[in-house]
């Protein structure tokens, strides 16, 4: 992989990072409960992948359209890596240093909604009870998970990036 393309690699990841990072401040100072809104997953998860397809794209002009697949994954996954770990690196500021008393928040809502869910599907009380047991021994946001979100995050956006580098890929017919 070129310098080039691992240099614009990890611009888009700062910017990705930027972004996700600012989405999580705004949240976090205008209604720290729509960290539990599912759509809030989704639109990071669109954001994410976005930012890394177009990374792959843009490696691929900059090799003159032409990209292996291994370089196509790897512009995908350094943006990937670079974004969420700046993102991770924010949440893990503001809720282990900055505010953890939004983290013990942020957990007890969480075991609100789970217990809401499990309700919603009919599940026997004393599973429900035992699954909150279970859940509320767990911190969210202590250090180690998510530092944990982080790694499996990265797994899962790589599993995804598998597949934007088989799409983005394109070699020479000249080459085959």
């Amino acid at each position: 992989m070129e310098q080039t393309t691992k240099s614009a690699a990890i611009n888009y990841g700062v910017y990705l990072g930027a972004i996700t990072s600012l989405i999580t401040i705004i949240i976090y100072g205008v209604d720290i409960d729509l960290f539990t809104a599912p759509w809030l997953g989704i639109v990071l998860f669109i954001i994410v992948v976005a930012f890394g397809a177009v990374s792959a794209l843009n490696s691929r002009k900059l090799l003159g359209g032409f990209i292996s697949f291994e370089q196509a994954f790897s512009s995908y996954f350094i943006t990937i890596a670079v974004g969420t770990l700046m993102s991770s690196i924010v949440g893990i500021v503001i809720f282990t240093y900055i505010d953890p008393e939004a983290a013990i928040y942020l957990n007890e809502q969480v075991l609100i909604l789970t217990k809401e869910t499990m309700e919603r599907i009919g599940l026997p009380q004393e599973a429900i009870i035992a699954a909150i047991e279970e859940a509320s021994k767990k911190d969210n946001f202590s250090l180690g998970a998510q530092t944990q979100a982080f790694v499996f995050r990265l797994v899962f956006y790589a599993v995804i990036g598998l597949i934007v580098g088989l799409i983005v890929k394109k070699t020479d017919s000249k080459d085959a």
